[in-house]
Formats: C-alpha cells, structure tokens, sequence
C-alpha cells in the first residue's frame, strides 16, 4: 500500500489512503494554468474546424445546371403540389401545368401554421381557414392579409431544383 504518511510525505504533497500514490499539492499556477488550458483547448480545436462544406457535385443527378434538389418532377402532380424539405427548411412547390413549378413557404402568414397540400385550385390553411390561390400562392381569402411567400424553384431534368 502507500508507504507514505502524514509525518513522513514529501513536501507539497497529498497522501491519497486508497491508492497509495502521492500527489502534489496544487498551487495557484498549476489551478490558474488548467483553467486557461481547458479554456484555450476547445477555442483552438474549433478554430481548427471548418465551416465550409466540402465541394462536392449536387446530389440527385443535376450536373451543375440547377440548385438543390427538393422532389422529383414526377413526385409533383399537375394541378397539385407537393410539401418537401428544402435546404433552408420546407418548401411547398406547386405545379399549375405540365412544365411549370413554383415554390411557395408553406406557412400561413396569419398564424404560422403549415398549409395543406392544394386540392382543387386552392391551399388552405388548417389553423384559421385562409385560402390562397394553388397556382401562384396568393391570398383569396382571410384571415391573412397577405399571401404565401415565393421559393425561387426551377425544372432540372426529371427533378425540381432551387433556383
């Protein structure tokens, strides 16, 4: 066991019962210079990180011609839309005709609520029963007083891509 005690220790040092190891004593530089260390440490290893994603080519098979991919093209049906995610959050992208999309936020700029899907010409939003054109997103009816705000979307290929 620990062939040190209280009257015999070297000096500056702790006696540790359980183990037998001898500790020093710690001083207010070694306290001082742990503090800073365990406050430097995690700046430098952000410091070392990068925030820049790598370069790598869009996912979803677009050469370079389009943004992010949000659907396939397929997934959107004429006269309906489709909610998906997009890079910056949800995107509600209609299509009023067979080679046309528009990207919409689907939320109600009333209430806050997610809209439905449209059905019929129209989106409506659940929480208060404002209504907006599915075509173009504008308001038809209240209670908002505005309508929804546009996602710049583009056709890329089979799929639909920010703009």
């Amino acid at each position: 066991m620990c062939e040190f005690t209280e009257a015999n220790k070297p000096k500056n040092t702790t006696v540790c019962r359980s183990g037998g190891i001898v500790l020093p004593d710690p001083t207010r530089r070694t306290v001082v210079c742990g503090l800073l260390a365990g406050l430097v440490a995690p700046v430098s290893l952000a410091a070392c990180s990068s925030e820049t994603p790598a370069a790598n080519p869009p996912a979803g098979g677009s050469s370079g011609s389009g943004g992010s991919p949000l659907a396939k093209l397929a997934d959107v049906p004429v006269g309906s839309g489709a909610i998906v995610d997009g890079p910056s959050g949800k995107v509600l992208i209609v299509r009023p005709s067979e080679n046309e999309v528009k990207g919409l936020d689907p939320v109600c700029p009333h209430a806050g609520v997610t809209v439905s899907q449209p059905a019929g010409g129209t989106i409506t939003c659940p929480g208060h029963g404002s209504v907006f054109d599915a075509a173009t997103g504008d308001m038809k009816k209240g209670p908002a007083t505005t309508g929804l705000t546009p996602i710049p979307v583009k056709i890329s290929g089979d799929s639909v891509v920010t703009a």
